[in-house]
């Protein structure tokens, strides 16, 4: 199917509305349009640079789901049909591109899907812990109940991100001063000590003849060093979207000091609470393996799970099953084990969650200081090695002068 933008009146209202909307043809998106009560006013096939452009300006967010998801689980849970509830919804919302996706959930809901074959169609802004769980609502009829639980797991798992990411930004910070002031000496300073030592007619110390071969190079053939920088980023980014890749940077998290503890914690507690979010409303323990193995979103846990789940297949306790796993604590197996023999998984798992959760942000607010020797360290010897370049003929001079 092709996506068109349009720009039509609202036949009840008289509002302009612009969104996107999905069919064959011009003359069928047209036709879409009028039956759901539109004049079509303007409409525009979308190229591909517009959708490469829109990939870019505008980006679905998780806000943008999170309040799309508890709007519309307010607005059933009031009693509106699904239809209207999704046409009050576009008016609601800023982003173009949910305008464009909420506009054809209304078209595929009123050809007859259902509202998680609907989702399903916009893989990529609804991911399968959401789709399960309006499955699951929609099979109960807690539609509105499923809807808010979705909200507040993007919620959780988007605030836990946002902590990390900000406990980063100051090694992030610190590491690109030290490349900042690593440049300024190669490009400044060196070059004139490079200049005393000729016009004096004096032999450089070996590590101040390295750096001025690396200032001399970096100065002669800066072009290339930005295209091998910008090719080694590109590869890199390519890479790291293989499968191997991926696997590699998997194995790194979990594997590096400093930054091991924080992301099992991390992985363990979206895991926990998406397995009580899932066992909470009615799915399975085998789909909820499934879905929450993905969910955590690393491949050696997603594997583990995955081992476990066909174990439970074969009869085993979950417990049982995820503790042989060696990134798996004990912890987690114990507390299920008490879900099981208390009829109460889905419990446990969310208070599984907690404590990993408060471990986390335990683990977050100490991150910086654990960092700060690294980087120190690290400091210290860039600092040191540059000082040493500088200083180091500086007295060589000096001594020749005085004999």
């Amino acid at each position: 199917m092709r996506k068109f933008n349009y720009e039509a009146r609202d036949a009840t209202t008289n509002k302009i509305v612009k969104a996107m909307v999905q069919a064959d043809t011009e003359n069928q998106a047209a036709k879409l349009l009028v039956a759901q009560g539109f004049v079509p006013l303007n409409i525009k096939e979308i190229t591909n640079e517009e959708n490469i452009f829109a990939r870019f300006a505008g980006r679905i967010t998780t806000k943008d789901r999170v309040v799309f998801t508890r709007q519309l689980s307010t607005l059933i849970a009031a009693g509106l049909p699904l239809a209207q509830s999704l046409r009050t919804l576009v008016d609601q919302t800023s982003n173009r591109r949910m305008r464009g996706v909420i506009q054809e959930l209304i078209v595929s809901i009123e050809s007859g899907h259902s509202l998680h074959d609907s989702f399903a169609k916009h893989s990529e802004v609804f991911d399968k812990l959401f789709l399960a769980l309006v499955a699951a609502g929609e099979a109960s009829g807690t539609l509105d109940e499923a809807l808010q639980r979705v909200a507040a797991q993007q919620e959780k798992d988007a605030m836990i991100t946002s902590r990390i990411r900000g406990a980063l930004t100051y090694p992030v910070i610190v590491l690109v001063v030290i490349v900042g002031v690593l440049g300024f000496m190669l490009f400044t300073v060196v070059p004139q000590v490079e200049k005393l030592y000729h016009d004096l007619h004096q032999s450089l110390p070996l590590i101040t003849q390295v750096i001025v071969s690396v200032s001399n190079f970096a100065l002669r053939f800066w072009w290339l060093v930005i295209i091998a920088f910008a090719v080694g980023i590109y590869l890199l980014y390519q890479y790291l979207r293989t499968e191997a890749g991926q696997r590699t940077l998997d194995v790194l998290k979990l594997n590096t000091p400093v930054f091991k503890g924080l992301f099992q914690r991390l992985y363990m507690a979206r895991f926990c609470r998406t397995g009580q979010t899932l066992l909470d409303t009615g799915v399975s323990m085998l789909d909820m393996l499934a879905i929450a193995g993905e969910a955590v979103n690393n491949s050696i846990i997603a594997e583990e799970v995955s081992r476990a789940a066909e174990k439970v297949k074969g009869g085993k306790d979950l417990s049982s099953a995820l503790s042989t796993e060696p990134f798996f604590p004990q912890l987690v197996s114990q507390m299920i084990n008490v879900g099981e023999k208390s009829g109460r998984i889905d419990e446990m798992m969310g208070k599984t969650a907690k404590i990993y959760e408060d471990e986390l942000d335990e683990e977050i607010a100490t991150l910086s200081t654990a960092i700060e020797p690294v980087l120190m360290v690290v400091l210290a010897i860039v600092a040191g090695g540059m000082v040493a370049a500088i200083l180091l003929p500086i007295y060589s001079l000096v001594n020749t002068m005085h004999v």
